[in-house]
Order: structure tokens, then C-alpha cells, then sequence
């Protein structure tokens, strides 16, 4: 039996609906990256006769206070490559906050340096690494270090985390609740960050 002229238009009609409903949905979750003027992924901190490299990291892009002062940074961050977060879409904002420029006091710790990024926890972490974090303390849970041709170094920046939308941080669904970076994040100061201080050997060296 030949189908109606009327049933195959209604056919052709629907399956068009479910492909623009189907590319509506890819779009959504596929979100161009907006990186507001002048901010970078990378930074190059004049430390004496020294230059320190910061960045880069997925999804992270920083600003400096005043233009000609590194000490205190704004950053945003985007889930890039859904690289933190499956729950929304690509290169949407995460995060953005604040990152403080400090040296960590050289004690007789042994800096980790088996890959790129090399995290110690903070029940690990010389007390005094702790003690001088900026104020708010609470606040500034995550400390990232430059890095030279040799590798990381004790300079880098405390970091604090807003939330700029409800998410499982689940760094793409590599990571489950048994990981201590996986948490809830909220439209506030993410607190529940991961308390890590990592050491960051740079590109060329991981």
C-alpha cells in the first residue's frame, strides 16, 4: 500500500524538527569561548635577574589589577574542552576570582616532580606555607607556582575560586567523590576547593 502524500509530508516535517532540536542541543553545549580583552593565559613575572613563567592551564586566563603591577591578578575560568565539568557547556564560565602573588619560604621540603603538576595537600605542606597565605584564609585554598627553564619554583599565586554557576566539579567525569578534587560548586566563594599547593614544572619539561 502507497503511503498518503499527506503522511510522508508529516514524515519529512517531524524528522526536520528532531534535526534542528538536534543541532539546537549541540550549539548549547558547544558555546564559543569568550575571552574578554586583555586577559592571558600567560604570564611572565620579572623576579630580579629571573624570569618566571605562570600559565598555561586549561581554561584559565588572567588579568593584572594594575597593568604594571603582577602581584594581584582577576582570572577567569571556562570549562574549555568540558574539561572540568560535564554538567555544562563547553567553554562556558566556571569561575572567576582572584590569584595574590607570593613566595613560599624555602624549608627543607622535597618539592614533588614525578609530572607537569606535582600537588602536595595541605596536611603534607610545611605549616608556615599556610600560615602566610593572603587574607581571607579561607578563601585562598589553591596555590599554583611558576616555573623557569629548570623547572617549578616557590613563587606562584594563591587562588581563590567564585563560583559562577551551580556544577560538579568533576574535572570532566575523570574524577569521582572519592577524589579529593571532586565537589558541589555554587554561585559563591568556593571554599571547598581543593587545598592543594601545586608545583607546576611548565610545558616543556611534563
Amino acid at each position: 500500500m502507497r503511503k498518503s502524500p499527506r503522511i510522508i509530508s508529516l514524515h519529512i516535517l517531524f524528522c526536520i524538527v528532531l534535526l534542528c532540536i538536534s543541532a539546537c542541543s549541540e550549539e548549547e553545549s558547544n558555546l564559543p569561548l569568550d575571552v574578554p580583552r586583555g586577559y592571558t593565559p600567560v604570564l611572565e613575572i620579572e623576579m630580579g635577574d629571573r624570569i618566571l613563567t605562570f600559565g598555561p592551564f586549561v581554561g584559565y586566563y588572567f588579568k593584572p589589577v594594575n597593568a604594571s603591577d603582577l602581584s594581584r591578578l582577576n582570572f577567569i575560568c571556562f570549562n574549555e574542552r568540558s574539561h572540568y565539568t560535564l554538567d555544562l557547556p563547553r567553554n562556558i564560565k566556571l569561575f572567576e576570582g582572584e590569584a595574590v602573588l607570593q613566595t613560599l619560604e624555602d624549608t627543607d621540603f622535597v618539592v614533588p616532580a614525578d609530572n607537569r603538576i606535582n600537588p602536595v595537600i595541605f596536611a603534607d605542606a610545611p605549616s608556615v606555607w599556610l600560615q602566610n597565605r593572603p587574607e581571607p584564609q579561607d578563601e585562598f585554598v589553591h596555590f599554583h607556582s611558576a616555573y623557569d627553564a629548570l623547572g617549578s619554583v616557590f613563587t606562584g599565586y594563591w587562588i581563590k575560586h567564585v563560583g559562577a554557576g551551580s556544577f560538579t566539579y568533576d574535572m570532566g567525569g575523570r574524577v569521582g567523590p572519592q577524589s579529593m578534587l571532586y565537589h558541589q560548586v555554587t554561585p559563591v566563594v568556593d571554599i571547598t576547593f581543593a587545598h592543594i599547593i601545586e608545583f607546576d614544572k611548565g610545558p616543556a619539561l611534563q
